[in-house]
């Protein structure tokens, strides 16, 4: 009895195998790797594979950009790709064929949408209120515990201005701006969605000597 029921078993083990492997050998797939624009690796990007108006699969970018989608049944695709602060990017009409994987590789670059962008534009003074080009400005993400981590930095023009491209999510951030001589001064501003945040940062007075 117990050897029948240990055939029987193994007979369902390679039954479920071998619909697995012709399942796979009956659809195909999909991956590639998603750039910006400045070339850098675009990460938490939705990809929706579609036939006609259909969603056929989903996936996402990882932090490499890359991205998978298995288990498409045979036919004619077209990409979609969405992430809050880029334009949507398509990839249209393209084949996926049975027990094949189709690579996109990395020829999908995906350009800013400013419009859907929060910016932080700002200045940087001396104590007598004059613009300071070549400051060193960095602007770091203030987490609920108070922490601050670290996401860009620039160095201020000629006018002594600057400004930082940010995600409209809404969150707490701080810039420092800081000059070789005297102590980094810094500012607190509070995104809430896409728009134009301003900040102006004035550096403190050199110390005076002491008299003897």
């Amino acid at each position: 009895m117990l050897f029948h029921k240990l055939i029987n078993a193994l007979l369902v083990v390679l039954l479920l195998a071998s619909a697995s492997i012709g399942q796979k050998r009956a659809t195909g797939g999909i991956k590639g790797k998603v750039r910006l624009e400045s070339g850098s690796l675009a990460d938490g990007v939705t990809v929706i594979a579609r036939q006609g108006e259909r969603e056929a699969a989903r996936a996402a970018t990882n932090r490499k950009g890359e991205f998978r989608i298995k288990g498409l049944p045979p036919g004619r695709y077209s990409l979609v790709f969405r992430k809050p602060g880029l334009r949507v990017g398509t990839f249209e009409d393209f084949e996926v064929q049975a027990g094949k994987e189709r690579n996109l590789r990395d020829g999908l670059i995906l350009p800013v949408d400013e419009g859907t962008l929060a910016f932080v534009r700002g200045s940087v003074f001396n104590h007598e209120g004059r613009s300071v080009p070549g400051a060193r400005v960095e602007i770091a993400r203030l987490a609920t515990d108070g922490t601050a981590k670290k996401i860009d930095g620039r160095i201020t023009g000629e006018t002594g201005s600057f400004v930082f491209r940010l995600v409209p999510d809404t969150a707490k951030y701080r810039v420092t701006a800081k000059v070789d001589g005297k102590p980094p001064v810094s500012g607190d501003v509070e995104v809430e969605g896409p728009a134009i945040y301003r900040i102006a940062l004035s550096l403190t007075a050199p110390s005076q000597p002491v008299a003897p």
